[in-house]
Formats: structure tokens, sequence, C-alpha cells
């Protein structure tokens, strides 16, 4: 996997079923700790609620060795917080799953209305309501980049600077001393093209060096 979509922040969104209220809010999270975390915060914020149902997809860096190696374990999972087995968390699951979406957590909060809505109804309201706050939400594409340490001349980086351009780079640091020190992001094709330019312009002088290797903000 080389890119996801997550949402950009918090949102919420509200039906109706039978009288019964149905308040679906998603999170961006990063870990299954924050999941966790979010769903305590919406079961004191909807103490009064018969039910808070949640759940959550993941994809959480796993560390390794190798600063520049990258793996990610996936995690997913639900609670029916007291409705009918696989009618409420389940259905928010799947519906979270069939969007894309990754490092989110939705709790689905139900306000009894006094009508019984059974096993069919339920799975229909989970949802919907699930479906209609991913609809709401903001979203920002995510995409697996190399960070990049660059440490070149001031002639070179500004040549560097408009092949950055080209490869579409996005430079997020550059420390202006004796050389230029410049920390940039790119994918895996890019990376391999700046290095061959970067050689070339410098007759080899230029290092190059990967530090990291993760997911960043692409587009929004």
């Amino acid at each position: 996997m080389d890119e996801y979509y997550t949402v950009k922040s918090e949102c919420s969104a509200e039906i109706t079923e039978k009288k019964s209220r149905f308040i679906a809010t998603i999170r961006h999270v990063s870990s299954e700790a924050e999941a966790l975390d979010f769903i305590q915060e919406m079961k004191k914020k909807y103490w009064d609620a018969r039910h808070n149902c949640s759940a959550y997809v993941i994809s959480e860096r796993i560390k390794t060795e190798e600063k520049d190696k990258a793996a990610f374990k996936d995690t997913e999972k639900c609670n029916d917080d007291g409705e009918p087995s696989k009618t409420a968390g389940s259905p928010i699951l799947e519906t979270i799953k069939g969007s894309g979406l990754k490092n989110v957590a939705i709790v689905v909060t139900r306000y009894f209305g006094g009508v019984l809505l059974g096993t069919g109804g339920l799975v229909r309201a989970y949802s919907q309501a699930a479906a209609s706050c991913i609809e709401a939400a903001e979203k920002v594409k995510m995409q697996l980049f190399n960070k990049v340490e660059l440490v070149t001349d001031y002639t070179s980086y500004g040549k560097f600077s408009y092949l950055a351009g080209e490869e579409k780079a996005v430079i997020t640091d550059t420390c202006y001393t004796e050389n230029v020190l410049c920390t940039f992001l790119c994918d895996d094709i890019a990376l391999g093209r700046i290095g061959n330019r970067m050689a070339e312009i410098t007759s080899g002088k230029a290092s190059l060096k990967v530090i990291d290797k993760d997911f960043y903000t692409v587009e929004i």
C-alpha cells in the first residue's frame, strides 16, 4: 500500500430512524490507543445515551531497525455496546472498509426512541449513520514518501530546487551554512531520478540520505 485516504478532522452527522436518534462521529486516529481514547471520550460526552457503538480501521507503523524501511500492521475492531450481536459495530466497520478510509474511528451514539427496529433495521440504521458522517467529513490523501536529507553547495541547490519541482518533491526544511542542508519528501521513482541527476550536476559531491519513510499528507 503506497497511499490511502483518511479524514482531516472530526465530523458528526445525525439520522433519525423510527424516533431513535443516531449520532455518528468520525475522527482521524494514528494508533489503537488514540481510537480507544476517542471512544471513551464519546461515551462520556453522550453518557445518557442507550448505546455508543464503535469501529475503527488503523494502519499503524511497526518499528524496524532500519529507518528507511516502512512496515505497517492493519487493525480492525468493532463493538456493539449492548446492541444485538453484529447489528451495530460490524455494520459500522464494514462501512468504513467500504469507503476505503484508514486511520479513522467512528462512534455511533443511539438515543432509543421507544420503537424496536429489529436486527435488519439496526444494521441499516448504523450503516446509514456511519456513511453519513463519512460523506460529510473532509478527506485527505496520504502517500508513502521517503524523507531525504540532501547536502550540497549553493550553486547546485538552485538546480536541485528546479529539479524538485519537476519531480513533485516537497521541500520541508532548508538550512544555509557552509553548504545547504535540505530535507525533502518524494516517492521511490522520484528519489532515483533526483539521485542520478544530482550526481551528474555535482560530479558525485552531493550527499543524499534517506532518513525515514512514512505516510505524509499530499493532497487536501
